[in-house]
């Protein structure tokens, strides 16, 4: 089945490009010209993924990504205005896996929506790693995208779990921000480094929400992160 993307912008001709571009890449498209109605829709039906503006009417981007992280983990690209660090930041802060700022290449949105639903994706690979990751009280499988602590789930985004699941792999070994951007984002994307530090941030966020004792990831600083043994 094709993926279906929402498209959440107050400017009809990034509308109307956009959605010819990705219908012609076979996705479904749905398009909506506020956060208000994009809320609406995406509650009750989540698309496979969203591209979030945050200048809309009625209900602005932030806010909107606000609301649907409070329901879903649907893997989200925010778009930020030119070289506005602080709404990069917010955004990511507030649950986005990935942004890009405009002006954009069409040819760049649709690079990164692959990506991102490549990394999303479940469904088990030839030689793919055992289903179940078990680090002392942390469980994750990465087919159903679930992660639990102490038996309590955690939701994560897409890029949270494969952060997590990178620094869970080797605890004690100390994962550079270069180490974590490819795990997380794969080779071929350009990310910040304090991208990475926003999603840390957030993921501890997470933990401390069901155990506020939670200091499993250690900040080396200068030099990465690194999950602790147990």
């Amino acid at each position: 089945m094709p993926s279906t993307i929402a498209l959440v912008d107050d400017d009809r001709n990034i509308l109307a490009s956009v959605t010819m571009l990705l219908e012609s890449e076979g996705y479904k498209v749905r398009s909506f010209p506020d956060g208000a109605e994009a809320l609406k829709s995406l509650v009750a039906q989540p698309a496979d993924l969203a591209v979030l503006d945050i200048k809309m009417p009625r209900m602005d981007g932030m806010e909107l990504l606000q609301k649907l992280r409070a329901k879903s983990a649907m893997p989200v690209i925010f778009l930020t205005s030119k070289d506005d660090e602080s709404d990069e930041l917010l955004g990511l802060g507030l649950g986005a896996d990935d942004y890009i700022t405009k002006p954009f290449s069409q040819r760049l949105l649709l690079a990164r929506i692959k990506a991102l639903l490549r990394r999303a994706d479940p469904s088990p690979k030839a030689g793919a790693e055992p289903d179940l990751i078990a680090r002392g009280r942390l469980e994750m499988a990465p087919s159903r995208h679930t992660c639990t602590w102490d038996g309590r789930p955690v939701n994560l985004t897409v890029t949270e779990f494969l952060l997590l699941k990178a620094l869970a792999a080797r605890p004690g070994h100390v994962k550079s921000r270069d180490n974590l951007i490819d795990a997380a984002y794969g080779e071929t994307i350009y990310v910040d480094d304090r991208t990475i530090d926003s999603h840390i941030k957030r993921l501890r966020r997470k933990f401390r929400e069901v155990d506020t004792e939670f200091n499993m990831i250690e900040t080396l600083y200068g030099v990465g992160y690194r999950y602790r043994e147990e």
